[in-house]
């Protein structure tokens, strides 16, 4: 079993028994995830250089995990994320009845034929906002789905609405009871237009239209790169689904999914952080594996601050150690940087854009529009030297470039956390970080990864001298 700590106070996550004879042994975590939520004592002010590869969307693995629910075979899903959120969504499926093997660092095999309708615990649920993601394929597959309220990063309101509309549009009975329970006798395809193209809200109608009869129409869906993948796995599991990548899709039902092998694609998100990461440090890196296809808004949004980036194939070299510029808008406005639905700037990326924006020289208007916690984390910024006004719960200028100095600090969430792991390595002096399973709920082995940069980053176990 792999061992972590778990807001639910678990110290494990289960792993069931390799299934079925043919199947290779399960390979150990390459990594092995401490008992308690720990700090990284943080060196800050080296200039890194290297190269780094990017990690498997987390934002794709929760979803395509979810999507094995719907198959009648084992699902070979490859390029994941060895992160806590995946560790935890795991366990979850493992308690449902799958058997989940480990056959290389980051690939599973999954088989789900023994999971039989039930109710998922409490306990688990409230690890993890992913575990909402379990309602489509288990109404999909069973008719009726009862879950838990959803735990997940604390940013603001997270409405469920979405969710529930459209599960019944597509001829669900949606009962609220402190959880939630969904049933059907038969799903019937709909037009169903979203009132708002919430990513969850996307996936989970998606996973239920794809057993749905007729043709459904869903329209103002998100699009984000880790819909896509969810689409793509889908369709390679036997589905019908037309449009990925655009915000109408057309999913056709059919009677039963099989199983597939797909391969996770690369995290746009992490390779924003290290965007992020060369510029707070004034160093050169280069992202190996990037996903250049879906970086358009997150390269534009940084070259708004200075940061420069060039492309080698699949590989993005990032020119932090060069004057770092904010670029005013024209006639001299102080130019604002501010996130959407995609393909606009990524809301997971503020937070990463902020830091970053502290080292740069001038004026930067720095406008989250999803999350109304979301910028509460720059007072801890502020405690290390930054030049940061909160205009309102959304609002944040930051004027640069500020040295930051050494501080102990607390990780909110993940992307907050990274955020801060990044001001602590471009800060003077030592850094703490306490409650790093924020970070490494999203981050795989950060801080081993960030060593061979040249990062001096140490990891305390809490009750250690």
């Amino acid at each position: 079993m792999a061992v972590l700590l778990l807001d639910g106070g678990e110290r494990y996550v289960r792993f069931p028994k390799v299934g079925l004879p043919h199947r290779q042994p399960c390979v150990p975590p390459p990594l092995d995830f401490p008992e308690t939520m720990g700090t990284f004592a943080v060196e800050g002010g080296h200039q890194l250089k290297g190269r780094i590869r990017a990690a498997g969307n987390k934002n794709a693995a929760l979803p395509c995990l979810a999507a094995t629910l719907l198959a009648q075979e084992s699902v070979t899903l490859r390029n994941v994320p060895r992160i806590l959120d995946v560790l935890t969504f795991l366990d979850i499926l493992s308690s449902l009845g799958s058997d989940v093997s480990w056959i290389g660092a980051n690939e599973l095999i999954i088989d789900t034929s023994g999971v039989e309708a039930g109710v998922v615990e409490q306990r688990l649920a409230a690890r993890i906002r992913a575990s909402l993601l379990l309602a489509g394929p288990l109404l999909a597959r069973f008719g009726r789905v009862e879950l838990p309220p959803p735990g997940g990063d604390v940013i603001g309101r997270r409405r469920m609405d979405t969710h529930f509309m459209a599960f019944e549009a597509l001829g669900g009975v949606v009962s609220l009871n402190g959880g939630f329970t969904i049933t059907s006798d038969e799903l019937i395809a709909a037009d169903i237009f979203l009132d708002e193209p919430s990513v969850t809200g996307t996936e989970n109608a998606i996973m239920t239209a794809v057993r749905a009869r007729g043709r459904t129409q869903l329209r103002n869906a998100a699009a984000e790169p880790h819909v896509q993948d969810l689409c793509r796995l889908l369709n390679k599991m036997g589905a019908r689904i037309r449009g990925i990548g655009t915000h109408i899709l057309e999913i056709d039902g059919v009677d039963e999914l099989r199983g597939a092998d797909f391969s996770i694609g690369s995290d746009h998100v992490e390779t924003g952080s290290f965007i992020g990461l060369a510029a707070v440090t004034r160093s050169d890196i280069t992202i190996e594996n990037a996903p250049i296809e879906h970086l358009d808004s997150t390269i534009l949004g940084f070259r708004r601050l200075g940061i420069e980036c060039s492309i080698d194939g699949s590989d993005l070299h990032v020119c932090g150690s060069e004057e770092l510029l904010i670029r005013k808008d024209a006639f001299g406005h102080v130019p604002k940087l501010d996130d959407g639905p995609w393909p606009a700037f990524p809301a997971d990326l503020i937070s990463i854009a902020i830091v970053a924006a502290t080292q740069c020289i001038g004026s930067v208007l720095v406008h989250e529009k999803m999350f109304e916690s979301r910028m509460y984390f720059t007072d801890k910024l502020v405690s290390m030297g930054a030049s940061i006004i909160l205009c309102d719960p959304h609002r944040a200028a930051v004027v640069g470039p500020t040295p930051l100095q050494g501080g102990m600090v607390d990780s909110p969430d993940i992307r907050a956390g990274m955020a801060l792991l990044l001001a602590a390595l471009g800060a003077h002096g030592t850094s703490h970080i306490r409650n790093i399973g924020q970070i490494e709920r999203g981050y795989e082995a950060i801080d081993e990864r960030l060593k061979v940069l040249g990062a001096m980053i140490e990891r305390i176990e809490e009750g250690s001298d």
